[in-house]
This record gives C-alpha cells, sequence and structure tokens, in this order.
C-alpha cells in the first residue's frame, strides 16, 4: 500500500499532525470503523476529557487490530468533541497515540449521543 500526503499551496498548509488530503493506492481492502465511544470493555465510563480521549483511541485500535490492522492502517479519523475546550487535550492525546503518523482529520463540536460521552472517534484504515 502506497500513501501519498498532498498538501497543496493553494490552500493552508498545516504544519504538524494530518494531511490536508491522502492519496491511498494498491491497497486490498478498506476498514470503516464507527464511531468510537470513552466505554471500556466491563462498560465503565472514564472520568475526565483526558483519560475519555485515551479509551476512545484504545477502542479504534482494538478495531483496527481485530481487523488485522494497526495504527499504520489509519488513513483517516474524524473526531467528535462534546465541547470547544477539549480542543487542545484531544490534540496532544491524538498526537500521542499517533506519533509521526499524518492522517487526514476532521474535529466537530457536537452534541455526543450520551452526555457522560466527551467525545467520540470514527475511523477509516486501509490495507
Amino acid at each position: 500500500m502506497q500513501i501519498r500526503r498532498i498538501n497543496s499551496e493553494a490552500a493552508l498548509v498545516p504544519t504538524t499532525g494530518y494531511s490536508q488530503a491522502l492519496e491511498v493506492a494498491g491497497h486490498t481492502r478498506m476498514l470503516f470503523v464507527s464511531g468510537q465511544i470513552p466505554v471500556g470493555a466491563d462498560g465503565a465510563v472514564p472520568e475526565g476529557f483526558e483519560a475519555q480521549c485515551r479509551l476512545a483511541w484504545s477502542n479504534v485500535e482494538a478495531q483496527l487490530k481485530a481487523a488485522g490492522m494497526t495504527l499504520d492502517n489509519l488513513v483517516m479519523h474524524r473526531t467528535y468533541l462534546a465541547d470547544r475546550r477539549y480542543t487542545m487535550l484531544n490534540r496532544a492525546v491524538r498526537s500521542e497515540v499517533l506519533g509521526s503518523r499524518e492522517t487526514a482529520l476532521t474535529v466537530v463540536i457536537a452534541g455526543i449521543f450520551d452526555e457522560a460521552w466527551l467525545l467520540e472517534i470514527e475511523a477509516v484504515a486501509a490495507g
């Protein structure tokens, strides 16, 4: 699989953490991961945004693993935040989880299905 990062000079070029567009070629399968919520397998929702963010990313990774993929296969993700005040902490946790991987991404401030959840993450992977 080949991934080509595209950042047109005619639009804002991101400084860190993501690409404006990704071209993916040579893959044989795609995985669309439904919104992963900050709920553990035991049904527990941790307190605080950082813990919830880490759990939601852990749940994304669990779905990737179940499909025989890793974060290296991630090409796009969308994060829904319950409140704008979580923007910078979300970015910090995402950067830690993804490391040097650059995906296409969108962050949306939205009402989340359950008021206890502070975020939800959906993803697309290719392999």
